[in-house]
């Protein structure tokens, strides 16, 4: 059967381009073709004829590589629908954006792909191995010192070999930048004088953000801003590092009804965006519009930019923002089973691509983390907020009434893999586990604010999330108070340890590795500045945790048991998990009040990887969640014949690796810390 939706957008061919636009609602469409010098004045039109399938179509030879052009679209007027036959849109499939003089944007026809990729092939790094670093594709090198002011803040920036030798000597494997997919500033913040500094408000799937280029790029004419992008991907992938795109699917730049039109709503809003039947909007992404993937034509739109990027661009996986939106149906609810969730693992041309999913939207059941299908991971809150929680609030709450609130059973289950949460076919690497995301407070604000300070977003401190789940150690904010400051370092080493010593996928976040600070700004995404980027400058202490941070890296690669893939069964032996045992500080199995308790909040997790690909390896993670020492007896476990001291994150500085101990043997372990052993 002939795929109607089949090569969308322009196609270059011997008689000309080739326009294919689908509308199912419209009545009229024209090609408007821009003059070569002014791209405000039309200097031809043609009329595009309804074929198979709602698709239009106009055969031009004027439709050559750099011709600037827009789509002019009538249709009914009743609700439902925004035709306005004087708007020129953008081609929702076009390859190349460039700006008027006026600000409008126009499509313009990419040139044949010519790039060379030589010998540079996608890493393939396996997902057990993944450590992620989410980073801004601007701010990670804006203040990279070793760059010349041209290269820095843009896709070259990324790609130089200082900023690559700083993400390979940290040890990460995966870069995930923040979206990059061209976007625009919201209506409200130009008003406000502001800026769309993360770039979730997407205004084209097919184009990279052109300011993110070099400007020799921006002004390099036809395909320059594209050569730069897929040089970036080519040198990351020749460093070995794997690059994820945030991706966002969910909503577009259009914002509400009487936002701008610039593209889907005036080609065909009923079908494109979900909606009441009297035409108001359905908005479960708080952004003004949702995508209506119950259409197989927006399924469509989705999947071919999928595999734009995956395969022309050469991107290694991708992060859906909201991803609960783009598995809704007709009913706009939530189906596991959604054609285009399982389109998305299913097809070929996506085969081995990575998939994580923000498993929520803000639309009425919108919180499905645990249940997208086999295949995808998802970004588990429920890590991020125990995690905090036993190392901050916990001991916070501890102080102020002398007891903490909850045991160490809800932190244990996080740390074996959040099998509670995901199902035993998916495993743990359906777990991307994380302790922040660009999303609220950095790491080293977790430990300094109990209170968002949000007021330079102009929204009165209204913005933002208050349930933080941070403590703030006695000061909000900066303080000189040396056991204050002593205390929020051990804290950003011990979230550090439980995100990169747990079972799943780790994401780290850009600067946590230092102690970055956006000073108690938990919602920064309108701040283009110092505020948010990446600083390159540290003090004495920052790379001290720098060094603790690339440590820890380096024991979850040697140490297979801390990297599972498949959850044990117990009394079975299943390749490529880890078989764990628990112990309290006695060294005795684990009792339900050792569990539970808030009075025993110290476990030691000996887990032992089951062997398939790797040589067999042991551990043993001592958690201990009081702020007083506490006296620790090592387990005695068949096979064990010694424990070898690899981190204990009281220190502050990394020591004399290697303390041996016997089984039995008794140590001190310092309040709220944790220590990490192999054992032999």
């Amino acid at each position: 059967m002939p795929d109607s939706l089949a090569d969308l957008g322009v196609r270059l061919t011997p008689d000309g381009g080739v326009l294919r636009v689908w509308s199912a609602s419209a009545t009229a469409m024209e090609l408007c073709i821009f003059d070569d010098k002014d791209a405000s004045w039309v200097a031809s039109t043609l009329p595009l004829a309804k074929t198979d399938g709602d698709v239009w179509t106009v055969t031009s030879k004027l439709l050559a590589p750099g011709t600037r052009y827009s789509i002019r679209a009538n249709g009914p007027s009743t609700a439902g629908h925004a035709f306005d036959p004087s708007l020129h849109l953008l081609d929702p499939y076009a390859r190349g954006l460039a700006r008027t003089s006026s600000g409008e944007w126009r499509s313009y026809v990419q040139e044949p792909d010519t790039f060379d990729w030589g010998t540079s092939k996608k890493p393939r790094i396996g997902m057990d191995h993944a450590v992620i670093y989410e980073a801004h594709a601007k701010g990670i090198s804006k203040l990279n010192p070793d760059l010349p002011d041209e290269l820095r803040g843009t896709y070259a920036g990324l790609a130089h070999e200082s900023t690559i030798g700083y993400l390979k000597d940290l040890g990460v494997t995966t870069v995930q930048l923040l979206p990059i997919h061209q976007f625009v500033s919201e209506q409200r913040l130009i008003k406000q004088g502001l800026t769309n500094y993360w770039g979730y408000n997407t205004l084209n799937f097919f184009t990279p953000h052109a300011a993110y280029a070099t400007r020799e790029a921006q002004f390099g004419g036809t395909g320059a801003v594209l050569r730069e992008f897929k040089g970036m991907v080519k040198l990351l992938h020749e460093a070995g590092l794997e690059v994820i795109l945030d991706v966002v699917y969910n909503h577009t730049a259009e914002e509400g009804l009487g936002g701008p039109t610039t593209s889907l709503r005036g080609i065909d809003n009923k079908n494109y965006y979900r909606q009441t039947p009297d035409g108001a909007y359905v908005d479960v992404t708080g952004c003004g519009n949702s995508v209506n993937t119950a259409t197989p034509a927006a399924q469509r739109l989705i999947l071919d930019s999928l595999r734009y990027w995956a395969n022309d661009l050469q991107v290694d996986g991708f992060r859906f923002d909201l991803a609960a939106t783009l598995g809704r149906d007709a009913a706009n609810e939530f189906q596991p089973e959604h054609p285009l969730l399982l389109a998305i693992l299913d097809d070929p041309q996506l085969e081995s691509v990575t998939m994580i999913a923000e498993p929520w939207d803000v639309g009425m059941g919108g919180w499905q983390v645990g249940n997208f299908p086999d295949g995808w991971s998802e970004w588990n809150d429920g890590f991020r907020d125990r995690m905090r929680d036993f190392w901050l609030t916990d001991i916070g709450a501890a102080r102020a009434n002398g007891s903490a609130p909850n045991g160490i059973g809800s932190l244990a289950r996080r740390l074996a893999g959040s099998a509670h949460v995901f199902s035993q076919e998916r495993g743990p690497m359906a777990s991307l586990n994380f302790v922040t995301a660009h999303d609220g407070f950095t790491m080293a604000d977790l430990t300094a604010y109990n209170s968002k300070h949000n007021l330079g977003n102009g929204e009165n401190n209204r913005d933002g999330t208050d349930n933080n789940h941070s403590f703030n150690h006695g000061v909000e904010g900066p303080t000189t108070k040396q056991d204050v400051v002593d205390s929020r370092r051990k804290a950003m080493r011990n979230l550090l340890g439980t995100l990169l010593l747990s079972a799943g996928i780790p994401m780290l976040t850009a600067g946590d590795e230092f102690g970055r600070t956006q000073r108690g700004n938990n919602n920064a995404y309108c701040h283009d500045s110092e505020l948010t980027w990446l600083p390159w400058q540290h003090e004495e202490w920052q790379d001290d945790l720098l060094a603790v941070t690339r440590m820890l890296i380096q024991f979850r690669r040697e140490n297979p048991a801390l990297r599972p893939v498949r959850y044990g069964k117990w009394g079975e032996t299943v390749p490529s998990a880890t078989q764990m045992d628990w112990y309290n500080k006695q060294g005795e199995s684990m009792s339900e009040e050792d569990w539970d308790s808030p009075a025993e909040r110290t476990l030691q997790y000996l887990a032992a990887s089951t062997p398939e690909f790797e040589d067999f390896n042991r551990i043993l993670l001592i958690v201990h969640g009081l702020e007083d020492d506490v006296t620790v007896t090592l387990p005695a476990h068949e096979g064990v014949a010694g424990y070898s001291l690899l981190w204990d994150s009281a220190q502050e500085e990394h020591v004399d690796p290697l303390v041996d101990y016997l089984p039995g043997s008794e140590l001190t372990v310092s309040g709220a810390s944790m220590q990490l052993f192999v054992a032999h």
